[in-house]
């Protein structure tokens, strides 16, 4: 391996010198050339070499910057999900199954966004601009000012998006955009990584707020390198069942807001209509009292929503019982049904178990694990609890019940909603909410007594 050159360079000007002398031959300055060692040692081709860069600015921590400026489209669900609206020179990275609604959610904002005096424009790879004018005139945005484009080649978009200088760029979808630079089909792993980063780099350069979306695998992933997501910004995905007709927009990266906050939509023949309540929305339609059936108080983000939780526990002519779950962890139900056999003396075998979550959301929070044991049991026993009570609470595997986080706001909105009675572990954290009758229990063996009259 060749010995790296030494360089010796002039502090006032920066002129380079083969060797020492007492005087810069470029600004005539004396004693100001010193030996400069190589950046990083190895071949030049493949090293950084003796060259070196500018100094990076530093500060301290104590420093307190300006906010970013933000964009509200006017949709409330969509900002909140955002952070309070769409930072400027953001790149926004927007995941879904076919056919969820991920085009009729970012051509509605984006004429959101263009009504609001944003200059806005739509770019298509997936279908031409008159079948996107015929989804505009569905929806009632025919008359936005939003600027339509199809096309796939980054180099022609990059061009067009620098020419035109918009506050909102909206490009569907990253599979299908290619760069001539590398050698590989559009929605390779190549092809996705080199997109993603030049219209990443371009939001930063000229302050145009990038929004992409993203297919996703089968197991509900987003196509393309993992990497993708670490370069954008703000990373969204949009849930649903077929099923139904609510639509869950969920954060679940975000620098510039809270992760894992969610916007719920309703999907009509008009479009996606905003949920200001989903709370409501979730509990509408139960009748009397039913064994199984118990609300939970959760939190999805911010925001305090209440669901229903449904249990269905029956005989099962398996060797195998089943146990099938919508909306949960499938492993968390393997956990709570195994606690209840060895901590309270409850089996669940020979026993098919369904477990629903009503209305299509998906939880995540381990505050449900009381709600779906009481389920459990009140399908089990055949006993119907309250329905004005809500019920949330972590269930360890010694049987005890831990506090949760943010209990005061699940009471609130049970409260809201007028519920009377709430079930929660010891040790939380109520506060003073009026009208609210509070049960605190410190095990689940003291539940099933309690409730089921057994333990």
């Amino acid at each position: 391996m060749a010995k790296p050159a030494i360089r010796f360079v002039c502090a006032e000007c920066g002129a380079t010198h083969s060797k020492w002398s007492g005087r810069c031959d470029g600004c005539g300055a004396w004693n100001t050339i010193s030996e400069e060692a190589p950046l990083s040692a190895g071949p030049g081709k493949k090293s950084l070499g003796a060259a070196r860069g500018r100094t990076v600015p530093l500060g301290d921590l104590a420093t307190e910057d300006a906010p970013p400026p933000r964009m509200t489209s006017g949709m409330e669900e969509l900002d909140r999900v955002l952070g309070d609206g769409l930072v400027e020179a953001s790149a926004v990275l927007v995941g879904g199954d076919p056919g969820i609604g991920k085009s009729t959610l970012l051509l509605q904002a984006a004429a959101s966004f263009a009504k609001a005096g944003a200059k806005a424009i739509y770019i298509s790879g997936e279908e031409a601009t008159s079948q996107v004018r015929m989804r505009a005139r569905r929806l009632d945005l025919a008359d936005a000012p939003v600027q339509l484009g199809a096309e796939t080649n980054l180099r022609n978009i990059l061009t067009t998006l620098e020419a035109e200088a918009p506050e909102v760029a909206i490009l569907d979808s990253i599979q299908t955009l290619w760069s001539d630079t590398v050698d590989s089909a559009p929605g390779s792993v190549s092809q996705v990584r080199a997109c993603c980063h030049e219209l990443t780099t371009f939001a930063k350069r000229s302050g145009t707020s990038v929004i992409l979306v993203g297919h996703v695998t089968k197991e509900g992933q987003i196509a393309g390198p993992r990497v993708v997501e670490h370069m954008v910004d703000t990373v969204l995905y949009f849930e649903g069942e077929r099923g139904h007709q609510f639509r869950i927009l969920r954060a679940v990266k975000n620098r510039f807001g809270a992760a894992d906050e969610i916007g719920v939509f309703e999907m009509t023949g008009a479009g996606l209509a905003e949920v200001a309540n989903p709370s409501a929305l979730f509990l509408s339609g139960r009748d009397a009292p039913a064994p199984g059936a118990v609300v939970f108080a959760g939190i999805e983000g911010t925001r305090p929503v209440l669901c229903e939780v449904q249990a269905l526990v029956a005989p099962s002519a398996l060797a195998n019982a089943r146990r099938t779950v919508v909306g949960w962890d499938s492993s968390r139900l393997s956990m709570i049904l195994a606690v209840l056999e060895a901590r309270c003396g409850i089996p669940f075998i020979g026993l098919d178990v369904y477990l629903n979550i009503a209305g299509g959301l998906r939880i995540s929070e381990p505050a449900a694990d009381l709600a779906v044991a009481a389920a459990l049991l009140s399908a089990r026993e055949d006993v119907a609890l309250p329905p004005d009570m809500a019920i949330f609470g972590e269930i360890s595997l010694s049987g005890a019940l831990r506090p949760v986080g943010q209990t005061e706001n699940r009471l609130k909105e049970a409260a809201k909603l007028g519920f009377t009675k709430a079930l929660a572990p010891a040790g939380s954290k109520t506060g003073t909410t009026a009208g609210l009758s509070v049960q605190q229990m410190p095990d689940l063996a003291t539940v099933v007594g309690d409730m089921f009259g057994a333990g």
